[in-house]
């Protein structure tokens, strides 16, 4: 017969699954798919550059989808206040109709990847085309004219991937960089000069905040920080923070207009049999408590870009904190 220390062993064992296993089934904070309308494209969906969707989201519902059908991964995506969706797709970059015609179209030169595809206004896009030389391009859609092209350093020249996801322009004009593979976000002037630097492992995005701050997202390191004209991070997330909600690889970051910060929580570089754990999308409070968490795998793929429909402001015109 099995002592009696044996027995409490077990019974502990059991008490100790039946929580986790309770707190595995116990529902995310907010209303799921209905808490914001929201547009939805991730990277490596299936992990594989085939067939990869973005989605449309109102009121708890997928009503509208599109299927590159280019091979590539969509990344970044960004809704036009006339209802167009501008994105890339890896080896290039589209504006699409909502009746999914495109209307513009720009393909990488052989070797190059475009991870970054952003809105100036209704005529001109933002791009960050990795390669070698790396270059942040805007052009004018109208003609695919490069107006503007300025050449970025890069850890390796030739390892392409790795360089460069988001980019943004900040309202001042000047181009905020993070670069991945250097671990390091850089404000640069549109003649090249740097203006401003921090530290930033794996960074994977980078925007400047109303307040003069700085959000960044670490890709493989996983969290969000927020750091100070100075340098000084004044606010931070990482890995393990949310009880509950391990967060994976943090792709895109946004801060919203009441003051919360949506994260991307990418996890198709985890091993199959875990990607479908994670909590796709994470609101969070200034205070770290989480508003929503959208988990929701019958439905979205893995997580890259989302941008919420409700925030106020013209995403075009820079107003989006994203």
């Amino acid at each position: 017969m099995p002592s009696r220390s044996v027995l409490l062993s077990f019974v502990l064992i059991l008490i100790a699954c039946a929580s986790i296993q309770a707190q595995e089934q116990s529902p995310l904070p907010g209303r799921g798919l209905a808490q914001h309308p929201f547009l939805y494209c991730g990277e490596w969906q299936g992990r594989s550059l085939e067939n990869q969707v973005m989605h449309l989201v109102r009121d708890g519902h997928v009503v509208w989808s599109y299927t590159n059908d280019r091979t590539g991964e969509i990344g970044d995506c960004t809704m036009l206040s006339n209802g167009n969706i501008v994105f890339s797709r890896q080896f290039g970059a589209s504006e699409i109709t909502p009746d999914k015609k495109i209307v513009w179209d720009y393909d990488a030169p052989k070797g190059c990847e475009i991870h970054t595809a952003y809105p100036l206004g209704l005529d001109r896009v933002l791009i960050m085309q990795n390669g070698n030389p790396a270059k942040a391009l805007i052009i004018l859609k109208a003609t695919n004219k490069i107006e503007k092209e300025l050449v970025l350093p890069t850890k390796d020249p030739m390892g392409t991937h790795g360089q460069f996801r988001h980019i943004r322009m900040t309202k001042a004009g000047t181009f905020l960089v993070a670069h991945m593979d250097l671990g390091r976000v850089v404000e640069y002037a549109p003649d090249g000069k740097v203006l401003w630097m921090v530290d930033a492992p794996s960074a994977w995005a980078a925007v400047r905040l109303a307040n003069g701050n700085t959000l960044i997202s670490g890709n493989s390191v996983g969290y969000v920080r927020e750091v100070n004209p100075q340098g000084h991070i004044v606010w931070e997330l990482n890995k393990s923070d949310l009880p509950g909600i391990p967060m994976f690889t943090v792709q895109e970051v946004s801060r919203l207009a009441n003051g919360n910060t949506l994260i991307n929580n990418w996890s198709a570089g985890l091993p199959p049999e875990q990607i479908q754990t994670a909590v796709q999308v994470i609101e969070v409070t200034p205070d770290k408590k989480v508003v929503w968490g959208l988990k929701d795998w019958k439905t979205l793929g893995p997580s890259s870009s989302t941008q919420l429909l409700d925030e106020p402001g013209a995403p075009e015109n820079g107003d989006l904190q994203r």
